[in-house]
């Protein structure tokens, strides 16, 4: 429990960008310093993040931003909390499954229309809603770019839209499969500063065989899909599994 402004709020979630209470309804992340009274390396994340939800106040598919004004960031309440424990407790229909993918890839299609880069694309960082709709909600690693830039020109030390779609199809993979899948742009780099970097596709689990498993193939195939639209008119098309 954390008391805010005289209310006392229970902790929903606790990451390392920030601690988010429950107020009255309402979800607030806050600095965790704002809760534990340290400094912490991580504090400038949910400055950085109030500035993605202004620049992302009109996109359907990201959980609504009620107030920025404060310390923290005020947001709706989904009330089935984020989508790994969510999985991790129910079965989900493929219908669902993909019902979820294709708004995941029409909100991403909108994110990067704002010229935003998501950069940590995971099933923790959507939230599930109380009538199982989903958004995305965590910003904290995401880059704002110049508003007439060409987004498939952009690179943000390693970051780009393909690799918030390599991502995406990576959660898609784990949705379908149960199984963890990681698209990992750091793995076997050196300590230290780093940039991101595209994985190798023998550190990338098998597609043949599975569901849309051809759409995930090409997510991983850098390039293949040019924009986030075009994943998203793909999945339109899909069809579902018996």
């Amino acid at each position: 429990m954390f008391e805010l402004n005289g209310i006392v709020c229970p902790i929903i979630g606790d990451g390392g960008s920030g601690v988010v209470v429950l107020r009255e309804g309402i979800a607030v992340k806050l600095p965790r310093s704002y809760i534990y009274g340290l400094e912490d390396d991580h504090d400038d994340s949910v400055q950085r993040e109030k500035e993605v939800f202004r620049r992302l106040k009109h996109c359907s598919q990201v959980v609504q931003c009620l107030d920025v004004s404060g310390p923290g960031i005020e947001m709706e309440w989904m009330e089935n909390g984020n989508l790994r424990d969510y999985l991790h407790e129910r079965q989900v229909s493929p219908a669902v499954q993909l019902s979820w993918f294709r708004k995941m890839a029409r909100g991403l299609s909108e994110i990067h229309h704002h010229r935003v880069i998501v950069a940590d694309i995971h099933t923790r960082n959507f939230l599930v809603a109380r009538d199982v709709s989903i958004k995305f909600s965590d910003f904290s690693e995401s880059s704002v770019m110049e508003p007439e830039c060409d987004m498939r020109q952009i690179d943000d030390n390693g970051y780009s839209i393909y690799t918030d779609m390599g991502q995406l199809a990576a959660v898609m993979y784990e949705i379908i499969t149960g199984e963890k899948c990681d698209f990992d742009l750091f793995k076997d780099q050196p300590p230290g500063p780093a940039k991101a970097a595209w994985p190798r596709r023998e550190d990338l689990p098998r597609t043949q065989g599975i569901w849309l498993g051809s759409i995930i193939e090409k997510c991983w195939t850098k390039g293949a899909f040019q924009t986030s639209l075009e994943l998203s008119l793909a999945l339109e098309l899909a069809t579902e599994i018996d």
